[in-house]
């Protein structure tokens, strides 16, 4: 039990010290300065809860000594508590893990049980089918799993042992196929790719089992890594070729090894540059597409007969470091023509729909919408789940 409590008593002795030594010293601070000491404004306005507000939003964003203490505060609280902030968590072997994906996993998340209710995600998606059915336009839907719906045993030791995937995300596949929505099922297809390996061992691994197989996401970031990318893309390519939507075009694509280094964005919301110290950036060995006549990166084509909606997951590789390398690109790959695409970080609940509501030239000439957002966005997505008129 000492042991226990000994970090939390530390932290405990050096928050009160610094209580008492904050204040004063940031008077002392603007004094010098011929400043008036922002404290003063406690006496000086009327003490509503919105001035109270706005007072200690000033003190945050003005105290110097806190500005630079507050790292090494964090830093300390991550090395003693493993406490990594409000938007990251720290799994096991180096593995981190976005806050509110995981919250999304073990809360509650009641939703309608039929389709028809304003706001919900049943109605958001049918009416969009049945918008882009008026115009001959299909609709796929692929929801992008949280990393730890597919990595469980990554962030906790009994997670192992428990449903990897939450029962509102199989509810809501379930009522979306009986609707008859067309939808990929990642779940299905990450969970085959995994039977029979071994759990990662350590970050120094890379990103490689304890077999000799690839993971599907990456271990700092939030995001599927190249290899879990690329069996997206080649699920849905296959979909779409197999049920007849589209035809294989005559564009020629090769692919180009590129190796970045990077920390993942999970590990950089942390906020802390004595944490992302701590590791060494990420080896992701991608694959850039790359056109065969010309050898230039894959560039979208706006008259394709395929849009492609999403959020994060496909600007990952494709609209960053490398650089066409990304689902999208992979996906043209794969069909053998260019793809026209809207992506929205964190929007593609509603906005990449709002976005296309106000640009609908994007549907000339289409046959099919893919249409990709994060499990997370179930129940977290910007925005709600709005019903969007096409025009």
């Amino acid at each position: 039990m000492t042991a226990r409590c000994g970090p939390r008593v530390c932290l405990i002795v050096v928050f009160l010290v610094l209580i008492g030594v904050v204040a004063p010293s940031q008077i002392v601070l603007e004094l010098r300065e011929g400043e008036t000491p922002g404290i003063t404004d406690l006496v000086r306005q009327t003490p509503t809860r919105a001035n109270l507000k706005r007072l200690e939003s000033d003190l945050e964003t003005k105290c110097r000594l806190a500005q630079a203490v507050r790292p090494w505060v964090q830093y300390a609280r991550f090395v003693l508590l493993q406490d990594a902030g409000d938007k990251a968590l720290l799994g096991h072997c180096g593995w981190f893990f976005y806050r509110p994906a995981v919250q999304y996993l073990v809360a509650p998340c009641p939703l309608p049980p039929t389709v028809g209710t304003q706001g919900d995600i049943f109605t958001a998606i049918v009416s969009f089918r049945d918008e882009l059915a008026k115009r001959g336009i299909k609709l796929l839907v692929m929801p992008a799993p949280n990393k730890s719906s597919v990595y469980p045993e990554m962030l906790a030791a009994r997670a192992e042992t428990a449903a990897p995937v939450n029962p509102t995300t199989r509810a809501v596949l379930a009522t979306l196929k009986q609707a008859g929505v067309e939808v990929v099922d990642l779940f299905e297809v990450y969970g085959q790719g995994r039977v029979g390996l071994a759990p990662p061992q350590s970050l120094s691994d890379g990103n490689r089992w304890g077999k000799p197989h690839p993971t599907y996401y990456l271990a700092q970031d939030s995001h599927w890594s190249p290899e879990g990318m690329r069996l997206a893309a080649n699920v849905v390519a296959r979909r779409l070729l197999d049920s007849g939507w589209v035809q294989k075009g005559s564009v020629r694509y090769d692919t180009k090894p590129v190796t970045i280094h990077r920390h993942g964005d999970v590990l950089r919301m942390i906020r802390v540059p004595q944490v992302e110290r701590l590791y060494e950036p990420e080896q992701i060995d991608c694959a850039q597409v790359v056109n065969t006549d010309t050898g230039k990166p894959y560039v979208d084509d706006p008259d394709s007969p395929v849009l492609v909606l999403g959020d994060s997951f496909l600007r990952i590789f494709e609209r960053d470091e490398p650089g066409s390398g990304g689902f999208i690109a992979h996906l043209a790959h794969n069909l053998g023509f260019g793809l026209t695409s809207v992506v929205n970080d964190g929007g593609a609940s509603t906005l990449v729909r709002q976005q296309l509501a106000r640009k609908p030239a994007l549907l000339a000439g289409k046959k099919v919408v893919v249409w990709e957002f994060v499990e997370r966005d179930i129940r977290f997505g910007t925005e709600g789940w709005q019903v969007i008129p096409l025009p």
